[in-house]
């Protein structure tokens, strides 16, 4: 018990990391078992209320206005092409392509910084972008081979959902940038789920999208989904307070692995050795430049 004690934000945050794993998993499933749209207003709905009954009800006026705005406009955008792009794809292993699309956006959030701030860093952070990007063309591509014209044709069979997963991957990359500054310390997570939620309810009213039928799986696959993400932020929040964050830090970047894991096994889909090896890509390039840019922050910090 005594390790469990000392360690247990620590513990909190590894737990949050497997819980985000099965992000892309449920989120097809329910657009499967509802609808695009509606299905994912249902899930952000049920997590938004864990959220809340977990860590209680917000006060707005307790958060800086320009954090609330910006930062909750982008946090809104980035979910809602996320989780749309995962249920706009044309199949289950589509849908994987969007997740890894998505985890660009620790490579981008670096490649941002660099560009903006104009930050001295080691030249091996390019390759490391690279080798990030290439694994993401080496997952669409498959066993056709890498180029241009099936990467192309690829994309062009359904260019909404790429959309959607490439912006999203910029989009969280910005979100990342810009609201450290802006939140001063305030974390709006639940009130950025139920603006998600309330946009995601506006778009489906919008939409032509079919009524529900619920029924019992998909009423419990619902509410276990929207434990499971609530719970994932909720748990980070406490991790962020006394755990090891170098550590969760490092580990944080193998959550391609694990969701690529888990959605396979969950939507029994059978993945190609190319697709895995555009898996390790990704989480390679992203890992080395999350080990790259540490190495350069003493220096920084130094100028």
């Amino acid at each position: 018990m005594s390790f469990l004690s000392k360690h247990k934000y620590t513990l909190y945050g590894v737990l949050a990391i497997l819980l985000w794993s099965s992000l892309t998993a449920f989120i097809r499933d329910l657009s499967e078992l509802f609808s695009p749209i509606g299905g994912a207003a249902l899930i952000y709905s049920v997590s938004a209320i864990f959220l809340m009954l977990v860590m209680g009800v917000p006060r707005l006026s307790n958060y800086p206005k320009r954090y609330l705005v910006f930062g909750g406009s982008l946090f809104v955008i980035y979910e809602m092409c996320l989780a749309l792009s995962l249920g706009f794809a044309n199949s289950r292993q589509q849908a994987l392509e969007m997740a890894i699309i998505n985890y660009l956006w620790p490579a981008l959030t670096i490649l941002l910084s660099i560009i903006v701030n104009r930050t001295k860093v080691s030249v091996l952070v390019y390759p490391s972008i690279l080798i990030a990007f290439l694994g993401v063309a080496w997952c669409i591509a498959g066993n056709s081979g890498l180029s241009m014209a099936v990467l192309t044709a690829n994309i062009s069979d359904n260019p909404l959902p790429y959309s959607m997963a490439f912006a999203a991957a910029f989009i969280w990359a910005v979100y990342c940038s810009v609201t450290v500054k802006l939140s001063e310390g305030k974390n709006a997570i639940s009130v950025f789920f139920a603006a998600t939620a309330i946009a995601l309810w506006i778009s489906y009213g919008l939409s032509n999208e079919p009524s529900f039928e619920f029924s019992l799986y998909s009423s419990l696959t619902l509410v276990l989904a929207g434990i499971v993400i609530g719970g994932g932020y909720a748990l980070w929040n406490q991790a962020i307070i006394g755990g090891n964050l170098v550590l969760l830090g490092t580990l944080s970047y193998f959550i391609p692995v694990l969701s690529t894991l888990f959605a396979s096994i969950y939507l029994s889909i059978s993945l190609t050795s190319a697709f895995w090896q555009g898996v390790v890509l990704v989480t390679l390039g992203s890992l080395m430049c999350f080990m790259v840019t540490r190495k350069t922050k003493p220096a920084q910090k130094n100028k």
